[in-house]
């Protein structure tokens, strides 16, 4: 589409040895591949520490929104990762017994935002991020579980102890090693586990070919849209990738795995069919498809934030990502959330004119004003989700079934005009179908990350760490 023409590309800043950081990120995953690329656009030399013994295909299906999207395509990504998208054409909410709710016309939103909503396999859009990163000069290397890390006595640097031996030291460490994060404990000083949220999640892919026999499926699959069902306690979502080839669907219910135990365990098929037996027919035969030898049950957990800051003191080191506000899956906003991360963090390291401990400072002060509240907010919104999304039959869901079909004929008049264009809005409006224009549309779709260190950079010119003009962005 010609609308993404006009979506910002970023160009590699050139330094000299004066102001160049030499910056170790730990963790390989799609935050600190993120993180990577940014900081080496901003000029900046980066080494990847991924503990696995190799960078491979993992996990299933995930959704970027319009607001991640636009940072990928400013990171030079859009042909990269284009062909291996899927661009669904809208998402539909549905009832748990298959009754219509409502729908939301992603391509319109497109339109308004000027940027797509993408669904990929994991591993495609990983793999995408590890190409780029490579290209922009990203030494990544495998076999590093990093034990320990210590700020330099005279701030200037951290220095990160691997388990096989090996001492690593660099200007900048980013610790972007997940929800189950050490790095995180370590900078803490204490153990800090994630919060179970009372949910877990069946992931299951699913080859189409086994679906196009079935008038009821074969639709699934030659439309591709975006299905969510809501019920009591549970519900479930759909899309289809790798232009048809795969359906992804993730079944939510309540959290059964025994305290104590791993938070990914073995899942047995005919449990997880029992939850949705009574539902919409269509997720019976769904379901019904599924290969019992590979199924999985994950807890779900979260991370509210990281209190008080996310960055040492020392300007050395920080952190991204899941390991300090990981959130349920329930707005599509976790990885989008840490590729803002990695955008915004990369845009700071950009301005800097040297490398001295008060100017990493500067940076990292700027970085976590950008993106505190707002990461707050997409924890907060999921959590809200999954109390709306699982309410009993009753008034409160009727009301809610209601306010679909409201919003979304509000929706519809507002995408008909000429040029709609989705304006940014601090308001999170009553619409249950988060991603429209009257439910976080206006805030979560709309993050120009150009703009916001702009003004929050301006603002800590003007009056320092300690001014409220420094306000966290939403």
């Amino acid at each position: 589409m010609t609308i993404f023409e006009n979506l910002t590309v970023q160009e590699k800043i050139q330094r000299d040895e004066y102001s160049k950081l030499d910056v170790i990120i730990i963790g390989a995953g799609l935050g600190g591949l993120g993180a990577a690329i940014a900081i080496l656009l901003a000029g900046h030399k980066v080494t990847v520490l991924e503990a696995a013994s190799e960078i491979g295909d993992i996990g299933a299906g995930i959704q970027i929104l319009p607001n991640a999207a636009r940072i990928l395509f400013s990171w030079g990504m859009k042909d990269i990762l284009e062909p291996h998208a899927t661009w669904p054409q809208k998402c539909n909410f549905w009832g748990w017994k298959g009754n219509y709710l409502s729908e939301m016309d992603y391509h319109g939103y497109t339109r308004a935002t000027g940027a797509p909503f993408w669904d990929f396999h994991r591993a495609n859009l990983h793999r995408g991020l590890v190409t780029r990163a490579t290209q922009l000069g990203a030494e990544v290397i495998t076999n590093a579980r990093v034990q320990n890390f210590t700020i330099e006595d005279d701030n200037s640097s951290t220095s990160v102890f691997l388990a096989d031996g090996r001492v690593m030291t660099a200007d900048l460490v980013v610790g972007a090693d997940g929800i189950n994060s050490k790095l995180r404990e370590i900078f803490l000083g204490r153990e800090d586990p994630p919060i179970a949220t009372g949910d877990l999640a069946y992931r299951l892919l699913l080859n189409t070919k086994d679906m196009m026999t079935d008038p009821d499926l074969r639709l699934f699959v030659e439309n591709p849209q975006v299905n969510y069902w809501v019920g009591p306690g549970v519900h479930a979502v759909n899309y289809v990738l790798r232009g048809g080839e795969l359906l992804n669907m993730v079944l939510l219910v309540p959290d059964d795995i025994p305290e104590g135990s791993a938070n990914t365990i073995e899942g047995d098929a005919e449990e997880m069919r029992a939850h949705f037996s009574q539902w919409d027919p269509r997720l019976g035969k769904l379901a019904a498809l599924c290969d019992s030898k590979s199924l999985l049950k994950w807890r779900l957990c979260i991370r509210p934030n990281l209190e008080p800051t996310w960055s040492d003191p020392s300007g050395a080191f920080t952190m991204l990502g899941d390991a300090v506000h990981a959130t349920l899956p329930y707005l599509a906003s976790g990885a989008g959330m840490a590729l803002e991360d990695g955008g915004v963090l990369g845009l700071c390291l950009g301005r800097l004119t040297d490398k001295s401990p008060s100017s990493k400072r500067i940076a990292l002060a700027v970085y976590e004003a950008c993106r505190r509240e707002r990461t707050e907010r997409v924890v907060q919104r999921g959590s809200y989700n999954q109390w709306i999304y699982h309410l009993p039959d009753g008034p409160e869901q009727e009301e809610r079934d209601k306010r679909f079909k409201e919003f979304e004929n509000m929706d519809k008049e507002w995408l008909s005009q000429e040029s709609p264009l989705l304006s940014q809005m601090q308001e999170t409006g009553d619409d249950p179908f988060p991603w429209r224009r009257y439910g976080v549309g206006g805030w979560l779709l709309t993050y120009d990350m150009f703009k916001d260190v702009e003004e929050k950079w301006a603002a800590f010119s003007t009056s320092g760490f300690e001014s409220e003009a420094v306000r966290p962005s939403l």
